[in-house]
């Protein structure tokens, strides 16, 4: 009996070619793109060219942080190749907030595997909380002459409660982690699709509350002022900044943009932790990881509390940006397109998800809306494209699922499991194999 071991399979050169291909086509549709969201090209282009080269020498540790830099700088000045009303700069913004709660959900999903479909209800939190401290809903605070904190006028001046909006984001933070927490403690025995019923049954609860919330009442005050909504919201006021206002949005656009690296820097520093390790091992195989001593009831709740919270910050900012809170705001299908998002990106892949929300978000509030939404008509269909949204992400969806199973741009493991052999690691080998003759 004689044995012919074959050596360990090494990637090959396909990957690479997938990836040019992949940039390629890339530049061909996100300068279309650009030129249909009303996108400077010249930026349009430069954006692509710090993507390119981050992706073909993500190897190098220096290329890698000096693209971050080179990215960065390409957001600062972005806005200044716009004007400052412009709606490309409106739907810009909007982006990098839904990019928060998308990169909060990540945390969830992508880290610790736990699918939650009711991530509206951690966003809703946050913008009742906007609407709480940050408007004139509760009219007898301070005997009816209203109470504020470290606001200015015309807030300080005016009936209600008016609290700074960076304090605010604080009392978000703590009422959604606590909340996130809350929600979690039912799911802790739960795996696979039994969790995402629980947490759609919690969603869905947070969302009837938000409707009939005007007739529960706490000291005569009412927990939420149903469809009718909580409105205005204060604008936010920053020490030695001028007054947010509706019409320049170059500063809403910068704060979206502090909050985006600042939820960045947060997921990376938590990945690369040991509770982001923990999560990861979780994710992989629940049993295992808890052999290995990692505590799930902790780590779990570790990652609905943190993944939470990015949702409450989001909810406070897009408070006071629409200047109103809705409950009509908080729909099922929020949770489903930011959920979308991430798997576009790919699953706990950060960068993945970053472009993926962005990507989504640009489809929804301006190509839909804006660009296609009397294609139909123009066939003799008598629809608009707008009534199709969920519709058109879906068969995104699947294209991806069949093209680019592991997202946009794929956390490596995940895309060695799905693109590699089995037993293939990181390292780029895998098992050898054995062929046993007679």
């Amino acid at each position: 009996m004689s044995a012919t071991v074959g050596t360990p399979r090494q990637m090959d050169l396909k990957t690479d070619r997938r990836t040019l291909i992949a940039l390629g086509a890339g530049l061909l549709i996100g300068l279309w793109m650009a030129d249909q969201i009303e996108m400077n090209l010249f930026m349009a282009f430069l954006g692509w060219v710090i993507v390119a080269v981050r992706t073909v020498f993500h190897e190098n540790t220096w290329i890698a942080r000096g693209s971050v830099v080179a990215l960065l700088a390409w957001a600062i000045i972005l806005p200044f190749f716009h004007d400052s009303g412009a709606g490309f700069m409106g739907d810009l913004t909007l982006a990098l907030a839904y990019a928060v709660m998308a990169l909060g959900l990540n945390i969830i999903v992508g880290f610790a595997g736990l699918l939650d479909a009711g991530y509206v209800a951690f966003y809703a939190l946050g913008a009742y909380t906007s609407g709480w401290f940050m408007s004139g809903f509760f009219v007898n605070a301070g005997g009816g002459e209203g109470w504020s904190f470290l606001v200015g006028p015309p807030a300080s001046t005016l009936p209600g409660i008016h609290i700074n909006f960076l304090l605010v984001l604080v009392i978000a933070v703590v009422i959604t982690t606590i909340a996130g927490m809350l929600i979690g403690l039912p799911t802790l025995r739960l795996r696979g699709d039994y969790i995402a019923i629980v947490t759609l049954a919690f969603g869905e609860i947070v969302g009837r509350i938000a409707i009939n919330g005007d007739e529960i009442k706490f000291g005569g005050e009412a927990l939420t002022n149903g469809r009718q909504g909580i409105t205005p919201i204060d604008k936010i006021d920053l020490p030695f900044v001028e007054p947010f206002s509706g019409l320049e949005l170059r500063p809403w656009y910068f704060v979206a943009l502090a909050l985006v690296v600042l939820v960045l820097f947060v997921n990376f520093r938590l990945r690369d932790s040991r509770l982001g390790r923990a999560w990861i091992a979780l994710r992989e195989d629940e049993v295992a990881a808890a052999s290995m001593g990692v505590p799930l009831v902790r780590t779990k709740l570790m990652a609905y509390g943190t993944g939470a919270a990015f949702g409450g910050i989001a909810g406070v900012f897009l408070g006071s940006y629409l200047n109103t809170v809705n409950a009509d705001q908080f729909q099922f299908s929020l949770s489903i397109f930011i959920l979308s998002m991430v798997i576009l990106g790919g699953l706990g892949s950060i960068e993945g998800v970053l472009l993926g929300a962005i990507v989504l978000s640009f489809i929804n509030f301006n190509l839909i809306p804006d660009v296609f939404n009397n294609y139909p008509q123009k066939l003799g269909l008598d629809f608009d494209l707008t009534e199709l949204s969920f519709g058109i992400f879906g068969f995104l969806l699947v294209i991806m699922m069949v093209l680019r199973p592991e997202g946009l741009l794929p956390e490596r493991r995940r895309q060695l499991e799905l693109r590699s052999g089995i037993g293939d690691t990181e390292f780029g080998g895998g098992e050898t194999i054995e062929e046993v003759r007679a």
